[in-house]
């Protein structure tokens, strides 16, 4: 028999995929940010949470009065880069775990099971979207507090930055299409329910009429 709940789990189980989607794109662009140099750049000079690159025409003198020639180094041990650059290290691990999760949840036959893998999957999607959201403020605000000896009259954030709010948003979006299972489980529950309210019901009435019957023909 169909029913109103079968229509939802169906729409439900799009809104997983593309979530499971979203959260291997998130894979994806946090790689590319935690590898890059280009999170913050200036005349010069790259840098990124784990390296910073100086270019050969570099004028000095170099940014954070940096000594070295040309080349990429270890970036500098400064508070904010270090938390920012585990934060996002975080952030890619428990999106990973939520992606596989997701995967699991799409792969179960069982319903109780596939509400338990989302759970922990929104879990860990929402810890992960606080901890990027976390890494990307405290890093312009913490680098801005050291702009006087940035040695450089312009500074602008690079691709890996922006690549990194693009990842909050997929985060996003994916946590919000997983939490439409909740939703849906209690839609399916409420159906079932009626459905075997209205089937107990019509039992009844029959058996009910058969013994009316019956009492009938004795009468008679």
């Amino acid at each position: 028999m169909y029913t109103v709940a079968d229509d939802h789990m169906g729409d439900t189980e799009i809104a997983q995929v593309i979530a499971f989607i979203c959260g291997i794109i998130v894979i994806l662009l946090m790689i590319m940010g935690l590898a890059s140099t280009d999170w913050l750049m200036a005349l010069g000079w790259r840098q990124g949470l784990f390296a910073h690159c100086i270019e050969e025409s570099a004028p000095t003198p170099l940014p954070f009065n940096m000594p070295g020639p040309a080349g990429c180094y270890q970036s500098r041990d400064v508070a904010y880069i270090r938390a920012a650059a585990a934060l996002c290290v975080v952030c890619l691990l428990t999106d990973i775990a939520a992606t596989i999760l997701t995967g699991l949840g799409l792969r179960s036959q069982d319903n109780r099971d596939k509400h338990k893998y989302y759970r922990f999957a929104v879990f860990c999607m929402g810890f992960a979207l606080v901890s990027l959201l976390i890494a990307l403020v405290i890093y312009p605000v913490c680098f801005a507090a050291e702009l006087n000896l940035g040695n450089r009259a312009m500074w602008e954030f690079g691709w890996a930055y922006g690549v990194g709010w693009g990842a909050a948003i997929f985060l996003f979006g994916g946590a919000v299409l997983l939490l439409c299972d909740k939703e849906s489980e209690e839609i399916y529950y409420k159906e079932r329910k009626i459905v075997r309210d209205d089937i107990g019901g019509g039992g009844s009435m029959i058996g009910m009429g058969h013994h009316g019957g019956r009492s009938g023909t004795q009468l008679a």
